[in-house]
């Protein structure tokens, strides 16, 4: 939906399953609508759209495109960003290091990206940008030389080039937002400007090549979003998208650690990343390995933990559960001060089918509708949604 400033919020159809485009469109149908009608009815409503590269296949067919053109104008919907980052299989499967691949080192990554921005083109409402988002290059586990890394920046800087050419072409302003991630080969502020550094300032850089700014992934590396987005402000950066996001955030006593054994689960990664009392980060690969290095040594109860699994926005804190909430809303504060800074916003809490029971009490539509209400209520203390 559009808010104030020519802001656009969406949540991202990630949390659905789906793989073919049959599936993505009969999700769409099934749940989407739904909550279209219980948040935004009679407004023209947002899709943050996930193409997987099975659907894309079938949508890049242009008869494809301009059938689903028309579903979007009969039910008063548009899609201004595509969710590029899981180019296979994200539900129900061992996703974990796979959502990596293939990364930026691969033709595979190049060509599927550059479907989804000609799928967006066609899909683009006029006078509203575009943007897709992102692997942020690899993940460090998945890096074997030089070369590989050097194949990485080339392609992501040719796709900058390429993108600026087309969004030219088509009188469109389009951009990618490389998503950094605890463990990826990205991950924080620090390497995020140090890789756009890699890339030069070239004008296709600064204008098609971004970062999709995850307040949960930031907030698991400790930092602070002012300080954060500053920083890539001052090295020319564009921020792509904002993914509205929150993870579990606690301190390692025995209560709280047996019950966090209850978010282990097969399918994602959720990587773990320690801060000591002296300030110190302490990085594991996934939350098995971080409980079970904590069941060899006691961790220190002064410690606190981060945990990459993304709860919902809504999920209120407890005396064992905090959440990384903060980082979000001072993101908003961020936002309010600068609307400008960037204009696509997106819920993603896709881990629906693996949360706890307890956080899982109701219908996805419920979760979704109440994530609008609580992303809405924050957006209006700061003046950023357009009044009923």
């Amino acid at each position: 939906m559009e808010l104030n400033h020519g802001l656009h919020l969406a949540y991202c159809t990630n949390i659905h399953r789906g793989e073919s485009w049959a599936e993505t469109l009969s999700a769409l149908e099934r749940h989407t609508l739904e909550v279209r009608d219980r948040v935004c009815y009679g407004r023209p409503y947002a899709i943050g759209l996930r193409l997987g590269v099975e659907a894309a296949q079938t949508l890049y067919d242009r008869q494809e495109r301009l059938a689903f053109q028309r579903w979007l104008e009969k039910h008063d919907c548009y899609v201004f960003t595509i969710n590029g980052f899981p180019y296979g299989k994200f539900h129900g499967t061992r996703v974990k290091e796979q959502v990596f691949q293939p990364d930026w080192s691969t033709a595979a990554r190049v060509e599927y990206t550059r479907a989804l921005f000609e799928i967006l083109a066609d899909l683009l409402p006029p006078g509203l940008s575009g943007s897709v988002s992102t692997v942020p290059g690899s993940h460090k586990e998945l890096i074997r030389d030089a070369k590989q890394e050097s194949d990485i920046v080339t392609h992501v800087r040719e796709t900058g080039e390429w993108l600026a050419k087309f969004s030219d072409a088509r009188g469109l302003d389009l951009h990618l937002g490389l998503e950094p991630e605890p463990l990826g080969y990205i991950e924080n502020t620090e390497e995020t400007v140090a890789f756009f550094k890699k890339l030069g300032r070239s004008e296709p850089v600064q204008r098609c090549l971004g970062v999709n700014y995850d307040t949960c992934h930031l907030a698991i590396e400790y930092e602070e979003p002012a300080a954060a987005l500053g920083r890539m402000a001052e090295a020319g950066i564009r921020i792509s998208k904002l993914h509205l996001s929150s993870a579990l955030r606690l301190r390692p006593e025995r209560e709280a650690m047996d019950r966090l054994r209850a978010f282990q689960e097969d399918v994602y990664f959720h990587q773990v990343i320690v801060r000591r009392d002296d300030g110190s980060l302490y990085r594991y690969r996934d939350l098995p390995d971080a409980l079970a290095a904590a069941a060899e040594k006691k961790p220190s109860s002064s410690d606190e933990w981060r945990v990459h699994f993304h709860i919902p926005l809504h999920a209120a804190p407890d005396e064992l559960f905090q959440n990384t909430v903060p980082h979000l809303t001072s993101t908003l504060d961020v936002l309010a001060a600068n609307p400008r800074l960037c204009q696509h916003l997106e819920m993603e809490t896709y881990t629906w089918e693996v949360l706890p029971s307890e956080m899982r009490a109701g219908r996805v539509e419920d979760q979704l509708v109440k994530e609008y209400e609580w992303t809405l209520g924050q957006m209006k203390l700061r003046g950023l949604t357009i009044p009923k």
